[in-house]
């Protein structure tokens, strides 16, 4: 601890200088006046957003010196590297981080795990570790890294982090190039702000002398002031920008269609699916496919066995899943309609559904259905359960049993596996009604597990209450409904 009187070591992240706030002071001393959006005919696949730049801060210093939510610390499986990082975290934190480490029982390359800050003024260090690499296992080592940045952040996201200090996640033990890596920092933290933005007030690069400059020269083209800077920054861009979430893409793993692969151009329409196939060429995609009209038509027949079926349906999934990865969906997520918190008694995800956030009549319910996608990939695939808070919804906020039949035919069949409960806060009559008639006559296996949640006790001997973030308006009105007791439960802070 600091004496009495004598200047604390460590730095508050408030005090330091934002990315926008040098150039904003170079642009007033110079008397420049930014470029007209209708002057600039070419857009950035990273455009300007001042919301975004407003988060981000390039310092110079040390990782363990940051105040802030959480750093992160870069280390080897069995963390126990000894890196300049890694050794100034250990000074800081003092000796029970390495107590506390031991019961981690290390962690796998790309991986993210959590602990105290101790000493350090963060609360919490968030640590991962950084692939070896090598020229002949480029690709690997480029998806474990970007692993690496996107666990860390969906991290501080699960644990609603206000700010997080970002130390150079490759070491040079590890031999990765430092341009390279940080290609893929500075664009996996800006395509997850782009969506989670709402979840982050503060993202740190904390880098050394040696690592500034490299940050310097490549975070105009992820996070452009301005839209001059934009502009002068596109060219620079690398070929490989990544996903709509910033991961690498691998050339060899993307399926090419062309329009009707091998098929002559004289085809005739009345063949059958053998005259189709026997045209087919290489494209393997195109023999899985085949004619999507006549599969249509042949399951009509009751013609096509089950597993092509459940074929068809996944692509038609993976399609919806990767036009939901390339829309921009920042205006649905603004809503605050679907987020995750913690986790039920027994150890599952827990999704949460506000239904009075959802402006049915003024939203693109297409544009719902592919963020419900988009949220839901990864968290499906282990087992989850549903809250749906039915608190003070009106006729407008009200899902139509159309766009929930879609939505339940759409999906994978793992959401269907995996969801365990669905709980059905707040419902009045005329909910329960609807929801019976459409488990009963439109859906299957959905009905014996909704359970209907009269009050939030109710729901708290399923859902620990610090396990699960409650709107503000929700606790009132249980508190109105049911009695004070849940009104002196304090609302997330996030909401």
């Amino acid at each position: 601890m600091d004496p009495l009187g004598a200047p604390s070591q460590f730095v508050d992240v408030d005090s330091l200088p934002g990315w926008s706030d040098a150039y904003e002071a170079k642009q007033l001393d110079c008397h420049q006046s930014p470029v007209e959006k209708a002057q600039v005919d070419v857009r950035s696949p990273f455009p300007y957003r001042k919301d975004i730049n407003e988060k981000i801060i390039l310092w110079k210093g040390d990782v363990a010196l940051l105040n802030c939510t959480a750093i992160v610390n870069t280390s080897n499986e069995t963390l126990t590297d000894k890196n300049p990082v890694s050794e100034s975290i250990f000074m800081h934190a003092g000796p029970d981080l390495k107590d506390e480490l031991q019961k981690l029982k290390g962690c796998r390359t790309g991986e993210a795990k959590l602990t105290k800050g101790f000493n350090l003024a963060a609360r919490f260090i968030i640590h991962t570790v950084g692939p070896k690499y090598k020229s002949r296992y480029r690709t690997a080592a480029e998806s474990s890294l970007y692993t690496c940045y996107r666990n860390v952040l969906q991290l501080a996201k699960e644990q609603a982090m206000c700010s997080i200090g970002f130390c150079v996640i490759n070491t040079l033990k590890r031999c990765y190039p430092l341009e390279d890596a940080t290609h893929i920092a500075l664009r996996t933290v800006r395509r997850f702000l782009e969506v989670h933005g709402e979840t982050l007030e503060k993202v740190v690069f904390a880098v050394s002398e040696l690592e500034e400059a490299t940050y310097q020269k490549l975070l105009p083209l992820y996070f452009p002031r301005s839209l001059e800077e934009e502009v002068q920054s596109l060219p620079y861009l690398p070929a490989d920008i990544g996903n709509a979430e910033g991961e690498p893409v691998v050339p060899e793993r993307q399926i090419r269609i062309t329009e009707k692969p091998g098929v002559p151009d004289d085809a005739s329409d009345e063949e059958g699916l053998e005259a189709d196939l026997s045209f087919i060429g290489s494209h393997a995609f195109a023999r899985m496919e085949g004619d999507v009209d006549k599969q249509r038509r042949l399951i009509l027949q009751g013609q096509l066995s089950e597993a092509a079926l459940q074929k068809q349906h996944q692509r038609n999934y993976n399609r919806w899943l990767c036009q939901a990865r390339a829309e921009d969906l920042s205006d649905i997520a603004s809503l605050k309609a679907l987020y995750q918190t913690g986790v039920d008694n027994c150890g599952r995800t827990v999704m949460v559904v506000v239904g009075r956030n959802i402006p049915v009549t003024l939203i693109d319910m297409e544009k719902a259905l592919l963020y419900f996608i988009h949220v839901m990939d990864h968290i499906a695939v282990k087992e989850y359960v549903l809250v749906y808070f039915h608190t003070l919804t009106n006729d407008y906020n009200q899902l139509d049993s159309n766009f929930l039949k879609k939505l339940y035919d759409v999906v994978d069949a793992k959401y269907k596996r995996n969801l365990k409960a669905l709980y059905f806060v707040h419902p009045t009559f005329r909910s329960k009604v609807s929801a019976w008639f459409f488990t009963t006559f439109t859906v299957s296996g959905l009905k014996d597990k909704i359970h209907y949640v009269e009050s939030l006790q109710q729901l708290f001997t399923a859902i620990p209450p610090e396990q699960i973030d409650l709107p503000p308006f929700v606790l009132e009105y249980d508190a109105r409904e049911n009695g004070p007791y849940y009104s002196s439960y304090p609302p997330s802070p996030d909401l």
